[in-house]
């Protein structure tokens, strides 16, 4: 972890500051959708988690002129924009995913990028994996600056309604052989310091320090399907089963969106 932090103190030192005329363009990912839902405890359901905390971000980043912001589903589903670009791009957006893994494996056979171990991660429907191969190429296409994934944790469990043994949040960002890596590394710095003034990190052996940088996930541009300028992190806020009764949950609502704002503001907009 130390070694991280060093690396990540490195690259802010000797990164230039930014100035940005045209208002920053975010992307917020509510994690799964209501027929897909994710993680379950008892009848609470990680979509819809995910979805309150994204809607309170979205609020917070809307009130301020700097930021354009969108978001691809709402309490009714997909937005507009999505089911249509969905509905009349599909082809499209499986020729983009079928392309860019034919890349990826002709450059791992080249050796000019080289396959780690990732932590483990449940493998996307096909219907999911479109959907995120399809948010990778609208963000492409309309000049996104950074993409939010906005998950909650889960640990096998023999039922839905026990509580896991791990706790603790954690921030995917994409590794370092990935084109979007640089920034996307920064900007996960930046919300990590935030949310760890007051959760901890994930007990997970495979996420302990809290960031980790990963391959695999199509949110963060795997098989090199999101382009340099696209920033994406994947935030996994905490287990489903340690955020406390309803009451306790609005308020963590509020402050993850809270922290996280204030971390995408630093990290566009740092202070002098």
């Amino acid at each position: 972890m130390k070694r991280l932090l060093s690396i990540l103190l490195f690259i802010f030192l000797f990164t230039p500051a930014y100035s940005y005329a045209a208002p920053i363009k975010i992307l917020l990912i509510p994690g799964h959708d209501n027929e897909s839902w994710g993680a379950q405890y008892g009848g609470l359901k990680e979509a819809a988690m995910n979805l309150a905390v994204s809607r309170r971000l979205y609020d917070i980043l809307k009130k301020d002129k700097r930021f354009e912001v969108h978001i691809t589903r709402d309490s009714l589903g997909y937005t507009k924009e999505f089911v249509d670009y969905f509905a009349n791009h599909e082809a499209e957006i499986i020729s983009f995913k079928d392309n860019a893994k034919k890349e990826r494996e002709k450059a791992i056979t080249n050796g000019i990028f080289i396959e780690g171990e990732n932590a483990p991660h449940n493998d996307a429907s096909a219907s999911g994996a479109i959907k995120l191969y399809g948010f990778n190429k609208w963000a492409n296409e309309n000049n996104i600056d950074a993409m939010i994934h906005i998950h909650f944790n889960d640990y096998p469990r023999p039922k839905s309604w026990t509580a896991g043994k791990h706790k603790g949040f954690v921030i995917y960002m994409p590794e370092g052989q990935m084109v979007n890596s640089r920034g996307s590394v920064l900007l996960a710095a930046d919300i990590f310091t935030q949310l760890r003034k007051k959760y901890s990190t994930s007990t997970y052996e495979k996420e302990l320090g809290g960031l980790i940088p990963d391959q695999k996930l199509i949110a963060l541009g795997s098989n090199g399907t999101l382009l340099p300028s696209v920033r994406s992190v994947l935030i996994e806020y905490g287990y489903i089963y340690s955020l406390g009764n309803s009451a306790a949950r609005q308020k963590k609502y509020d402050d993850m969106a809270n922290r996280t704002a204030t971390g995408i503001k630093n990290y566009f907009f740092p202070k002098p």
